[in-house]
């Protein structure tokens, strides 16, 4: 049996033999943590120093003594997470409402990290939609009511992104329509509308990925279980409002019925769109969820994506970006964010930025302009499907929602780095 190893978080430096500058310390079972080798930030500490132990095989822990709180204890677990292995943590806290805060982000958090990370063999895009469901249902099972559109059936309801992008896959494309309705009203306003990219594998199509740029493509649902979880966090924290949730899946693969680059797909709002570049489908796919959000006349819409690379160019794999027209829904998200610990930056999208993805033969395409930005023209492509031009929206593109290898503060794979900025976003508007 594993023996727990204490761990204390200290304001004091490590003394010798260990050195000022180190961030751990050990003494028999007991493990010290420095803050002041984090230079005063202990939730950096606290995440790196989880880093350090699960590296060095420690499966078992207590956090212990008076310096955690219920930030740190949670930047520990988020170093602490290991795909391959369930590492054990004693919060060591008698707070009922810490403990309860800590449960709803752990289940939360794990769901999004660990269906993101499985392989894309075992999560289809009727797995990701019902899973989803499934897990939204044990927390308001009262209060959750959905249903998946798979196939066929997607062009009988107009959904003509998602079907065109997942009909090379011989796993049938699907959306979730998921309704979170607290109140006891069947007629109730729709609050807010979430929408999720969720392509389960993205091989690139026609315009094939190289295989380094490949392997990661598991992780190209990051949007669907982003939102997903943020709306799983907010339900746990007592979330009254209506939600309505819309999860866009397919896989993007090649073969005889693929969708190919020339192609022109017809969205029910009128909107044409030549495909000039099939890995450029993530904005394919939301288009329909957007539509069939706007239909929902919410008060606010957000959707979440991991739609660009040039998103991560912009502000690496340490924040997500945001986008709006409006400065006033941008800093709802920014505001979320900075509550939850968690970070964001606001990348620009204007009005100029729609006539940047001209076509020939259609109203639009689906890639920018050369020379263009990529991550604002892809948001967009967005606002085309979007209700009164884009008021009250608001996107995030995930850039920093996975890790393709491990660094000082990241296990490899998905993050869960944005749920609680979705689920405060939520909660506060």
């Amino acid at each position: 049996m594993a023996k727990v190893m204490r761990v204390h978080l200290m304001e004091s430096t490590a003394g010798e033999p260990w050195g000022e500058a180190a961030l751990l310390s050990f003494n028999g079972g007991e493990a010290h943590i420095h803050i002041g080798a984090a230079k005063g930030d202990a939730l950096v500490a606290a995440q790196r120093a989880a880093r350090r132990l699960d590296g060095m095989g420690i499966t078992e822990v207590a956090l212990s003594g008076e310096g955690w709180d219920i930030e740190s204890r949670w930047a520990f677990w988020a170093g602490y997470f290991n795909p391959r292995i369930s590492n054990k943590i004693d919060w060591a806290t008698e707070d009922a409402g810490e403990l309860k805060e800590l449960a709803a982000r752990e289940k939360a958090a794990r769901w999004v990290r660990e269906i993101t990370n499985g392989t894309p063999d075992d999560i289809s895009p009727r797995v990701l939609a019902e899973s989803a469901a499934e897990m939204l249902q044990t927390l308001a099972p009262g209060a959750v009511n959905y249903r998946i559109v798979a196939g066929d059936d997607l062009l009988r309801d107009g959904f003509v992104g998602i079907h065109n992008v997942g009909r090379g896959s011989v796993r049938e494309p699907v959306m979730l329509q998921l309704d979170y309705n607290p109140t006891d009203d069947a007629d109730a306003a729709v609050d807010i509308c979430l929408v999720g990219k969720g392509i389960t594998f993205d091989s690139g199509g026609y315009s094939i990925k190289p295989s380094n740029n490949m392997a990661t493509m598991k992780s190209d649902m990051g949007g669907a279980a982003m939102v997903t979880g943020g709306l799983a966090l907010a339900i746990a924290r007592g979330l009254e409002k209506r939600v309505k949730l819309y999860l866009c899946c397919a896989e993007n693969l090649v073969s005889g019925h693929a969708f190919k680059l020339g192609d022109i797909i017809k969205y029910k709002n009128g909107v044409t769109v030549e495909v000039l570049n099939t890995d450029a489908e993530g904005r394919l796919v939301l288009a329909d969820g957007l539509l069939a959000a706007g239909e929902d006349n919410p008060r606010c819409l957000l959707d979440a994506a991991t739609l660009t690379g040039a998103a991560k160019m912009a502000v690496g794999r340490d924040f997500n970006s945001v986008f709006s027209f409006e400065d006033k829904m941008a800093q709802k998200v920014l505001n979320a964010a900075a509550q939850e610990s968690e970070r964001a930056w606001r990348l620009p999208l204007e009005t100029f930025h729609l006539e940047q993805i001209p076509s020939n033969f259609a109203d639009i395409s689906n890639i920018g302009l050369e020379g263009t930005p990529g991550a604002s023209t892809a948001a967009a492509f967005l606002a085309y499907f979007v209700p009164e031009e884009g008021r009250n929206w608001v996107h995030m593109d995930l850039s920093g929602s996975y890790q393709p290898s491990a660094n000082d503060l990241w296990a490899a794979g998905a993050k869960g780095h944005g749920l609680r900025t979705i689920a405060r976003f939520l909660l506060d508007n």
